[in-house]
């Protein structure tokens, strides 16, 4: 008997005659095709066949209060009627600059952009024009967006990525300049003796050091207070910059993951959640520093510009989202993944196998091995665990209808509640049973 074919199914027949996969961003993607969005509310998402899903992925980590939050459509709905951009300045850039500088303390001066991959740019950038040197360093397997220099050894494999103790850099996409790898340093994530000891063969030339003090890439596991001090520490002896990627990670504390530190970076790159659901890139940090983009008094250091940088919707949505996740609303959040992650936890318990979990603030990672990973290694997953790992994200998808990040991680939205967290730990007990030999197999491939 011939199928039907769904709706998202026609779409995406189009969508490949014209997108290169059919899609504009690989993160969408789902074999045989992707889903398409009917609408969206809270936490809820109905696709153009009339199937309703939990959204625990919040269009990767970026919408901190779900979807159409009510006092954010209206907040932008006002802008609308105003215009959506001009070649001037607007007051509400000021107002959510204040904002920021207010609430974290390494924040004196901020710059607005539109990505997360342009702000982590522009602090490289900024980094090396402010100390005259010209080479990163960054932690292996850690993303920083699309930028040659930020996504050096992102998908390192064993095939390539060397010996632990000199780690090689390797291009992420083809065609990658060899100049460009031989201007990023990589060091192993939480190691300090082994870090530090790749740092000093660079000191010379380092310009800063960037770290993402919760890296999903790397396991979703916190840097050490040791190891953050460490680097820190050097930076100061080595006239080199600490910087701070917290595009995903602001989210984790009111005042970002760095507020777990007694050290500040020097410069922070944020994105997704302060834009309100709408794209939105910021570097913020010392005075002095940012400085360097300052166009009063001459052509400066780093010329910086941007057709839609702060513009008024964007500033607008932000300044509104980010009032709203005061310090109530980050410790509830937080208090109910929390709650999430001992219910699922219950449920690895009931199910038996092998399974943990890591995560910090309102996010956690499911990972496919009895003991949580504490590096990139450690994390990475061999084309049998990633199939494994599919099944459960498809039978959550299909099955239970919950959409979750592609590598089997949530990030909670404060439109969540303990309703849809019972939801979640249910339908992972019952995908664990149904799963539990093909997750046991993995232990056993692991073993030989």
């Amino acid at each position: 008997m011939q199928t039907v074919e769904s709706k998202s199914e026609k779409i995406f027949q189009r969508a490949c005659e014209v997108l290169p996969g059919g899609i504009s961003r690989n993160t969408v993607f789902r074999d045989p095709h992707p889903d398409y969005v009917q609408s969206a509310s809270g936490c809820y998402i109905t696709d153009v066949d009339g199937i309703t899903r939990i959204d625990f992925a919040n269009n990767m980590a970026s919408l901190i209060h779900g979807h159409a939050h009510p006092a954010i459509v209206e907040a932008v709905i006002e802008q609308l009627k105003k215009g959506t951009a001009y070649t001037m300045a607007t007051e509400i850039e000021t107002q959510f600059a204040e904002l920021l500088c207010n609430r974290v303390k390494s924040f004196e001066r901020v710059r607005f952009m539109n990505s997360g991959t342009e702000a982590v740019m522009a602090m490289i950038k900024l980094s090396r024009a402010f100390t005259g040197k010209p080479k990163i360093a960054k932690a292996e397997g850690a993303y920083h967006g699309t930028y040659d220099f930020a996504e050096v050894s992102q998908t390192a494999s064993p095939e390539n990525w060397g010996d632990i103790d000199s780690p090689n850099s390797v291009a992420n996409t083809k065609g990658t300049p060899k100049s460009v790898l031989d201007e990023v340093v990589i060091f192993p994530y939480n190691d300090i003796e082994r870090t530090l000891s790749i740092l000093n063969r660079n000191a010379d030339k380092l310009a800063c050091v960037i770290i993402d003090p919760v890296p999903h890439r790397v396991g979703l596991v916190k840097g050490e207070q040791e190891y953050i001090e460490a680097i820190y520490d050097w930076t100061r002896k080595n006239n080199s910059l600490l910087v701070f990627d917290e595009v995903v990670t602001f989210r984790v504390g009111y005042g970002g993951a760095q507020e777990m530190y007694p050290v500040s970076p020097d410069l922070t790159a944020l994105g997704k959640i302060i834009g309100g659901g709408f794209p939105v890139g910021a570097l913020a940090g010392r005075a002095d520093i940012m400085e360097m983009m300052n166009p009063r008094f001459g052509k400066p250091a780093f010329p910086h510009s941007g057709t839609f940088s702060a513009n008024p919707i964007t500033m607008t949505a932000g300044y509104t989202a980010m009032k709203l996740f005061d310090k109530e609303a980050v410790t509830n959040l937080n208090s109910l993944t929390q709650k999430a992650i001992q219910q699922i936890q219950e449920a690895i318990k009931i199910a038996d196998v092998p399974v943990s979990i890591t995560g910090a603030g309102s996010m956690l990672r499911i990972h496919l091995k009895a003991n949580p990973p504490k590096t990139y290694r450690e994390a990475y997953q061999s084309k049998e665990t990633q199939k494994v790992l599919k099944n459960l994200l498809d039978y959550l998808y299909y099955k239970e209808h919950l959409l979750l990040v592609n590598t089997c991680t949530c990030m909670f939205s404060t439109a969540i509640t303990q309703k849809e967290v019972d939801i979640l730990s249910d339908a992972f007990l019952r995908a664990f049973k149904e799963l539990r030999e093909q997750i046991i197999s993995i232990q056993k491939e692991v073993a030989v």
